[in-house]
């Protein structure tokens, strides 16, 4: 777990990343990973001191326990250590790369909760998760609807909608992507689900 300075370091820094104004911070990033990539140990305590903050608080909202939360932060740094040679800028910023390795292992380690060993009659008397043919059929239902209401928003909108909720980009990212203020992102964003709930509600 970091330090509370080196939080509030982050946490300041990573604001002025989010603003989206500033492209530098974010080549920054991507240039301490790819140090790290050649194991560079100074560059790594540089990438923990701007980045942990963030990746903490992603893996807290998904566990709820601080202390649980701590642990697997550092798991998520040792692995950093381990496959910075696999980040690619070309393929996305240092930040998106990390909080996907962060939310990967937070999930294995969900998992491991969930699938702890259990005696056998324990296990018989777990009612099964398969969804009932009324639930699955439910569920198609209201994925064609969502689907066919996805297609009544602007190609522009559509795409950064499924960018931000399916694929987990940030605002930010896509803001830089599409060379937009941000500020012009979230009004995108905000004005797509606006039009979905009413579809929906239809």
């Amino acid at each position: 777990m970091p330090e509370s300075t080196d939080q509030d370091r982050a946490s300041g820094t990573q604001r002025t990343i989010d603003s989206g104004g500033d492209n530098e911070l974010r080549d920054t990033l991507n240039r301490t990973l790819s140090a790290v990539a050649q194991e560079d140990r100074d560059a790594f305590a540089t990438l923990y001191r701007l980045a942990s903050a963030r990746v903490f608080g992603v893996i807290l909202r998904m566990v709820r326990d601080r202390a649980e939360a701590e642990d697997l932060l550092q798991d998520v740094f040792v692995n950093v250590w381990r496959r910075a040679s696999a980040f690619d800028p070309a393929r996305g910023s240092a930040m998106t790369w990390l909080i996907t390795l962060a939310r990967n292992r937070t999930i294995d380690r969900l998992r491991e909760h969930r699938e702890s060993a259990l005696d056998e009659p324990d296990a018989l008397a777990i009612p099964s998760e398969d969804p009932t043919p009324a639930a699955l059929a439910e569920a198609s239902e209201a994925r064609q609807r969502l689907e066919e209401c996805m297609q009544r928003l602007e190609p522009q909108q559509r795409g950064v909608v499924r960018e931000a909720f399916f694929s987990g980009a940030s605002y930010s990212e896509l803001a830089s992507r599409l060379s937009v203020p941000l500020g012009t992102m979230k009004s995108w964003i905000r004005r797509s689900l606006m039009q979905l709930k009413m579809c929906l509600e239809q």
